[in-house]
């Protein structure tokens, strides 16, 4: 029998599992349905290397058996096996203060701030450079004691668990000779060339794992400031358009919404208002 396009195998044959159209597109259902991620075409490669560890890991013979035994799982086991489904097709690019220019516009609204305590949410955690890095520019622009508590939630809890131990290359990127001195610790013996978050940054940063796309948000008190950078891309135009507006709902009014590089939401011009190169006031 001659395979028709739908039946047909996307990869080379020689693959350790059969890997078509119609897996892929089940793939993107799931993904969509659980954690608002629009997987593109031409993803497939990606999909089949990420996901072929999880077939391995769970004793399946193909992508068929694997996303039925998914689909069919519940409780705890089932929940921690969705957990790994997500973990595996999220992507984690991230440095210390990348994208400089919002760390400095950051520290210019912190002069002002004062002894108030202070809400920021970093919406994307992933390995924790982001959310370490608003915690030194508040350091620097209000001390390490200021009343300030930094909400960092990511969707993958691998990640999070990296970030949450605050350990990292000493010759990571991103970081001055300054700032290393300032707030790391150095490796010694067997940790030498790692270094370590100090224990009086670490306190201004709370980890967990947080899905966009959960019905009901319960993050506390509004925030003067949030972290949203490279997160919007992976969603479709409704998607955005949902989460903007829940964004809005637990912002203070005036607060400051940072987003990526190749981000732009003035679509939503009733929520947000372009402040400055990929900076939004919150309406």
């Amino acid at each position: 029998m001659i395979a028709t396009p739908k039946d047909a195998t996307m990869l080379p044959q020689d693959r350790e599992f059969t890997f078509g159209p119609r897996d892929f597109e089940r793939v993107r259902t799931l993904i969509y349905q659980h954690a608002g991620i629009h997987l593109h075409e031409g993803k497939q490669a990606m999909v089949y290397s990420r996901l072929s560890r999880r077939l391995r890991e769970t004793q399946h013979t193909s992508f068929d058996s694997y996303l039925k035994w998914l689909e069919a799982s519940t409780g705890d086991h089932g929940a921690r096996e969705w957990q790994e489904f997500v973990n595996s097709l999220t992507t984690n690019l991230t440095s210390f203060f990348r994208e400089d220019h919002h760390f400095q516009i950051l520290a210019e609204q912190l002069k002002n701030h004062g002894s108030k305590p202070l809400r920021i949410w970093c919406c994307a955690a992933s390995t924790g450079e982001e959310p370490y890095s608003i915690a030194m520019t508040v350091a620097e622009s209000l001390g390490l004691h200021a009343s300030v508590k930094i909400l960092s939630s990511d969707i993958d809890t691998n990640v999070l668990a990296t970030a949450s131990r605050g350990v990292y290359e000493e010759n990571a990127r991103g970081l001055s000779p300054a700032r290393l001195r300032n707030f790391f610790l150095k490796g010694k013996g067997n940790n030498a060339g790692a270094i370590r978050v100090k224990p009086e940054l670490a306190r201004m940063v709370e980890f967990k794992p947080f899905n966009l796309m959960n019905a009901a948000w319960s993050l506390g008190e509004p925030f003067d400031y949030v972290f949203c950078r490279n997160v919007m891309i992976y969603f479709d135009a409704p998607t955005q358009r949902k989460v903007l507006e829940r964004i809005h709902g637990v912002m203070k009014p005036n607060g400051l919404l940072f987003v990526g590089h190749s981000e732009n939401f003035t679509d939503s011009r009733d929520l947000f208002r372009l402040r400055g190169k990929t900076v939004y006031d919150r309406v």
